[in-house]
């Protein structure tokens, strides 16, 4: 198939230190093109791709100085999607919504991966708007605020198998690795380490618009010496970082769409640990991949379990559920009913225009 894979510019493709959603992209374009289809990628002229790459900005957005509105990129980038729409059999998008009022005035079959949370209130009179757009939901979870979409299937992300090394024996540190902001709990996860006496490694970053929480909030919890905080890390570094903890901590306060950390440490072997908010039920597997547990005191009681951890039943758990070519066929097997119903509705529109132009 020729394909067009459409990502947000805030990062690169794949991102230089954090970033989700770009990844992700990264990681099906490159498992689809090894499946031998046609895959352009548009996205940061910093990206990275074995496809044809349309470079939609300089750099990723959220790096460059330089970028005061990122909108502005996203609409250029947008206009040269459409533009060669025909090119493709397939356009997929994953930057949220702003396409969709392109999308309802062409003819080529798109379809978008949501990444986020869809709780937001202000979402509702949008999606209603357009409603009829094919959707895919990265977990079950992430649909319940909207569950009348017109959602096509679950696909969980995947990693390729080889992106990180099985780690068979931990050190003696709880991991923490995302953002710093209120929903991602770093502060229950600094309180579980300082209850079981242990280390915490906190690799995150910190958004403009969580820097006064973190000043306030965060900054006074990491004094000592069993806290060390190590800010962005890349994918090299998180290697290591992860498959030397014991646990990595998930103490989410929020509806958490995927959560593409848990499935990283899983690669690794090591166990998670967390709260069950959003996606984690769907995610982690009690026992096999980790724990889910009911505030603070039920992570406590988890830290012993995971030290004793067989970590090869938790890399076994990444493989089966989340490898990178389970996703792309999940994708493909989406694309191919939507074109075949793009094809299917022409065949129908030429049919009534024979007839029609015939009874003239």
């Amino acid at each position: 198939m020729r394909i067009a894979q459409v990502s947000p510019l805030y990062e690169s493709v794949p991102p230089k230190l954090y970033g989700g959603t770009e990844r992700v992209v990264s990681y099906l374009t490159e498992a689809l093109v090894r499946m031998g289809h046609e895959v352009t990628l548009f996205a940061s002229g910093d990206s990275e791709t074995s496809g044809p790459l349309v470079p939609c900005c300089k750099e990723a957005l959220r790096l460059d100085p330089c970028c005061v509105d990122p909108l502005a990129h996203h609409i250029l980038m947008l206009e040269r999607v459409f533009r060669r729409a025909d090119d493709f059999d397939i356009l997929h998008f994953h930057c949220d919504y702003l396409h969709f009022p392109f999308s309802t005035r062409q003819t080529t079959p798109a379809v978008t991966t949501l990444h986020g949370r869809l709780d937001l209130p202000d979402l509702v009179p949008l999606f209603r708007e357009f409603d009829s757009m094919p959707v895919i939901s990265i977990s079950n979870a992430q649909r319940i605020p909207l569950p009348w979409l017109n959602w096509r299937r679950t696909v969980y992300h995947g990693l390729p198998a080889d992106l990180y090394n099985f780690s068979p024996r931990p050190g003696k540190y709880l991991a923490f690795l995302g953002r710093i902001s209120p929903e991602k709990g770093v502060d229950k996860a600094i309180e579980i380490a300082k209850k079981v006496d242990m280390e915490l490694w906190i690799a995150a970053k910190v958004d403009q618009a969580d820097r006064e929480y973190f000043a306030e909030v965060i900054k006074p919890l990491l004094k000592g010496p069993s806290i060390r905080f190590l800010g962005e890390i890349n994918d090299a570094e998180k290697n290591a970082f992860l498959g030397d903890a014991v646990a990595l901590l998930v103490p989410i306060n929020w509806p958490e769409p995927f959560g593409l950390v848990m499935i990283e440490a899983m690669a690794c072997g090591t166990p998670v640990i967390a709260f069950p908010r959003g996606s984690v039920p769907e995610i982690v597997d009690e026992g096999d991949s980790g724990f889910i547990v009911d505030g603070v005191e039920g992570a406590v009681s988890a830290v012993p379990k995971a030290v004793r951890f067989d970590r090869r039943k938790c890399r076994r758990a990444f493989e089966r559920r989340f490898n990178a070519e389970r996703m792309a066929r999940e994708y493909l097997e989406t694309y191919v009913q939507l074109a075949g119903e793009s094809t299917e509705r022409s065949c129908r529109s030429e049919e009534n225009d024979f007839w029609m132009t015939s009874s003239e």
